[in-house]
C-alpha cells in the first residue's frame, strides 16, 4: 500500500488529494504484450449445460494477460448509489447518483452540493436518476442529457431529458429542462431501465437502450414493435426520428426503434469505426455482447443461453446471435473500446465493468469476434458500475458498492 497524487486529465496534480493506491500485478505476466495463455478466466460449469455456442469463440474465450502492473487510484469517495459520469472540458467530472442528484467532483476529488433543476425520479429498486452524458457541442452550448426512471400515474418507465448546465454566483443547476422521449407503455416495475446513452458519430442523433422491466407483461415486448420495452432507440437531439430509421414509416411499430428484442441493455459504445456495440443481462446466463443493426431482432425473450427453464432454443431463423456471452454472468454495466496512448497493449480492445462479478473484464477482438478475455480487479472495488476513458489514456471506473468511489486505472510507473 502507498499514497499516490491523482490528476483528472487535464488538471495539475494536487498535493491537497490524498489517494489510496495499490498495485495490481497479474498472476502470470505475458512474454508479449497480451499473449494468449491456454486457460480462460472462466472455470466454472454453465448454468444450462445443454446449450452449445454457435460457433467457435462465442463464449470462454481463451484467457489474456496485460504485461504490465496497475496503480489503482482513489480519486472520490462519499458517494451515494453512483450510476454514470462524464468527464467536462475542464477535466472535472459530471457524476449521477439514483437518488435523484447530479454532482460535479473537483480536481482534488471533492464533492458539489447537487444540480438544481432536475425532474423528481423514482428512486426504487434498480430505477432513478441513471444516466448522464454531454451534447457533443457541449462547450458551445453547455447542453447535458440524462436518462431517468419517470413517475406516472399509470406506473413508471424510463425518460430522457435534456437541459443546460449552468455555474454562476447562485451556484450549479440546469436549466431549460426538456423531456424529449419517454419510453411507452408505462408499467408498474422497479426493475429493468436499460438506459445507456451513445451519441452518433456525427454528434446529430442519439442512441437509448431500453430494458424490457422484467415483470412477464413487460418481457414479452421485447419482441413487440408497437411497444418501447426491451429496445435500442435512435433520435435526433431533440427528440424527434430520424427519416432513416429502419420502422419509419411501418404500420404498428414505435418509429424510434433501432433494434429490437433485448432485454437490460446497461453498457453501451460506439467503436472506432463509429459503429454501436452494446452489452445486456442475461437472466442465469447469457449476458450478451452485441453489434445492434437497424432493424435486427437480438432474440430476447425468445431465444437466450440463459439457464432458465422458460428458454429450450439459443438459435432462431430472423434473430440475431450475441457476437460473445457469458455463462455464468458477469452482470455488466458500463463498456468502452480503448483508444488511449498510455497502454498501447490496450488498444481496440473492450473494457465492461462487472456488477455482482465485481471485476473489470477485457475483451480482445479481432474481426469482430472476441479473441481473448482478462478479468482486472476482481473483488477489489466491490460493484463496477461505469467505466470511461480519460483524456490521457487513463481508466475511471465507478463503483456503486462498498465504499462507493471514483477510481483511476494507469500502468503503473517505472
Amino acid at each position: 500500500m502507498s499514497l499516490q497524487i491523482c490528476s483528472f486529465p487535464q488538471a495539475a496534480c494536487l498535493a491537497a488529494l490524498v489517494a489510496t493506491v495499490w498495485s495490481y500485478e497479474p498472476a502470470q505476466a505475458a512474454s508479449q504484450p497480451a499473449a494468449v495463455t491456454s486457460a480462460s478466466p472462466e472455470t466454472r460449469p454453465p448454468n444450462n449445460k445443454a446449450f452449445s455456442p454457435a460457433f467457435k469463440g462465442q463464449t470462454r474465450a481463451p484467457g489474456i494477460k496485460t504485461s504490465f502492473k496497475l496503480d489503482v487510484t482513489t480519486v472520490a469517495q462519499g458517494l451515494s448509489n453512483p450510476w454514470a459520469f462524464e468527464f467536462l472540458p475542464d477535466g472535472r467530472v459530471l457524476l449521477s447518483e439514483r437518488s435523484g442528484q447530479l454532482r460535479i467532483v473537483d480536481s482534488s476529488g471533492k464533492l458539489s452540493q447537487p444540480l438544481q433543476g432536475l425532474p423528481s425520479v423514482q428512486f426504487e429498486g434498480q430505477g432513478g436518476l441513471l444516466d448522464v452524458a454531454l451534447d457533443p457541442q457541449f462547450e458551445k452550448n453547455r447542453t447535458i442529457y440524462w436518462s431517468y426512471s419517470e413517475p406516472r400515474q399509470d406506473g413508471n418507465g424510463t425518460a430522457l431529458a435534456k437541459g443546460t448546465l449552468v455555474e454562476d454566483a447562485k451556484g450549479a443547476r440546469v436549466d431549460g429542462v426538456k423531456v424529449i422521449f419517454r419510453q411507452m407503455p408505462s408499467l408498474k416495475s422497479n426493475l429493468h431501465f436499460g438506459s445507456r446513452i451513445v451519441f452518433t458519430p456525427d454528434g446529430k442523433q442519439l442512441y437509448l437502450t431500453l430494458g424490457e422491466r422484467s415483470i412477464p407483461a413487460g418481457r414479452v415486448q421485447a419482441q413487440d414493435l408497437n411497444s418501447h420495452l426491451g429496445k435500442i432507440i435512435r433520435i435526433n437531439l431533440d427528440g424527434s426520428v430520424p427519416g432513416d430509421n429502419p420502422f419509419v414509416g411501418r404500420s404498428g411499430a414505435k418509429p424510434e426503434i433501432w433494434s429490437y428484442g433485448h432485454r437490460n441493455v446497461q453498457a453501451a459504445t460506439l467503436d472506432a469505426r463509429g459503429r454501436l456495440w452494446s452489452i445486456e443481462h442475461g437472466p442465469r446466463g447469457g449476458d450478451e455482447l452485441n453489434r445492434p443493426e437497424a432493424g435486427k431482432n437480438y432474440g430476447w425473450p425468445v431465444i437466450d443461453y440463459s439457464g432458465e427453464k422458460m428458454h429450450d432454443i439459443s438459435a432462431k431463423e430472423g434473430m440475431e446471435q450475441p457476437v460473445y456471452y457469458w455463462d455464468p454472468v458477469i452482470a455488466p454495466s458500463g463498456m468502452i473500446f480503448y483508444s488511449g496512448k498510455l497502454a498501447p497493449e490496450w488498444k481496440g480492445n473492450v473494457f465492461v465493468g462487472g456488477l455482482g462479478s465485481m471485476k473489470l473484464v477485457r475483451l480482445q477482438l479481432e474481426a469482430d469476434k472476441v479473441v481473448g478475455e482478462e478479468w482486472l480487479l476482481e473483488g477489489r472495488l466491490f460493484r463496477i458500475r461505469d467505466v470511461k476513458e480519460a483524456v490521457d489514456g487513463s481508466i475511471y471506473v465507478l463503483s456503486d458498492g462498498g465504499t462507493p468511489s471514483l477510481v483511476r486505472i494507469a500502468p503503473q510507473a517505472r
